[in-house]
């Protein structure tokens, strides 16, 4: 006879509710996964200092990936939008199904971290970067951290 194990309920995916407008809509719609400002102005950036990198990398045994990444070095770099990631510089609360979104950055908030954590666990340095940040502060930041994995020298 066979044993009956319990099987542990995943969690529930979240439906997204309605937008709140025909606007609403068409913004959501538009926002990119990839190659937002942040991002492009952190790789142009990084080529005026010379440095050479990897776009949208998928990250080792995780369905997650990085905005850029130095896999050589590991060195994984996100640019984290103020509001998916409730910057708390920048970062607004909707007032239109507050409750659903609330929970929806709190959950990319969770994920970022636990990604971090499984990261540095696997000897990747991690760097997070706001997308409101100073490109060119952030690259010589990467800069340093190659420098320090790679024992190079100085980049411009």
């Amino acid at each position: 006879m066979l044993k009956r194990t319990s099987l542990k309920k995943m969690p529930q995916k979240m439906t997204r509710p309605e937008a709140s407008s025909a606007e609403v809509r068409r913004r959501m719609q538009a926002t990119r996964r990839r190659d937002t400002p942040g991002e492009i102005a952190l790789r142009k950036a990084l080529s005026a200092i010379g440095l050479r990198y990897q776009v949208d990398v998928t990250l080792p045994a995780m369905r997650r990936r990085a905005d850029v990444a130095f896999v050589r070095a590991k060195i994984a770099v996100f640019v984290d939008g103020c509001f998916w990631h409730g910057c708390p510089v920048h970062g607004t609360w909707p007032k239109t199904n507050s409750d659903w979104w609330r929970s929806k950055i709190e959950a990319n908030r969770l994920r970022d971290r636990d990604t971090d954590l499984k990261l540095r666990a696997a000897g990747w340095t991690v760097l997070r970067f706001w997308a409101h940040q100073d490109a060119e502060v952030a690259a010589r930041t990467i800069a340093r951290a190659l420098t320090k994995k790679q024992k190079l020298p100085p980049t411009r």
